[in-house]
């Protein structure tokens, strides 16, 4: 058997075009030899010196707590908490359509730490300040191999690393391994930096 390839994927969970991608990553991940590791970044981070429209910025605000119980989950149980809480976030805020609202974010992230197995205190580091230098410096790491134009998620395979891919469905089945064999052809090559095509379809998530 292959020795898998280690993938460190960086997300924000509020984020839903990185929850597609992590979905998709984990799909790859049946048809390919690699290992999917997660980074957290934050969108409040990235924004918070950007001139963005006020509503933006009230969500990544909001977004900023959920980080913070994310890292505060890490900080006490280890990095290995990361990917089964983001799952447990991210089917709430993105498959279950709960990220629309904000009045429920705490009951949100209180029924993820329950279906992960985590003290239900650690939803108080929604409102505390103690892990933000953590989370900045995790954010910092993935986003300085990419550049400041960019968000989450940030993708690094060895030396190797860029934003995306951002897709709108989770591709899945030898579809997903071919679609990583592409990105990791183009990506591999130090004089490229761009492909875009105007985006005209929202996230699917099922």
């Amino acid at each position: 058997m292959s020795e898998k390839i280690p993938v460190d994927l960086w997300f924000d969970p509020a984020c839903p075009f990185a929850w597609v991608t992590s979905r998709w990553l984990l799909e790859v991940e049946k048809v390919r030899p690699i290992e999917p590791r997660w980074r957290i970044m934050s969108l409040y981070v990235l924004n918070v010196d950007k001139d963005i429209p006020d509503e933006y910025r009230k969500s990544t605000e909001r977004a900023r707590g959920t980080v913070r119980v994310v890292a505060a989950a890490a900080a006490k149980h280890g990095e290995q908490i990361l990917g089964p809480l983001y799952t447990e976030l991210g089917t709430r805020l993105h498959n279950q359509g709960l990220g629309r609202e904000p009045e429920r974010l705490r009951e949100v992230i209180a029924g993820a730490l329950e279906a992960t197995g985590l003290e239900e205190e650690l939803i108080e580091a929604v409102d505390s300040d103690e892990w933000d230098e953590a989370i900045r410096t995790s954010h910092n790491e993935g986003i300085d191999l990419v550049g400041q134009e960019v968000g989450t998620p940030v993708i690094r395979v060895g030396a190797n690393a860029f934003f995306g891919p951002v897709i709108t469905k989770i591709i899945r089945g030898e579809d997903a391994g071919r679609l990583w064999d592409g990105v990791l052809a183009v990506t591999s090559f130090e004089d490229f930096f761009e492909l875009k095509r105007s985006r005209t379809k929202r996230p699917e998530f099922d």
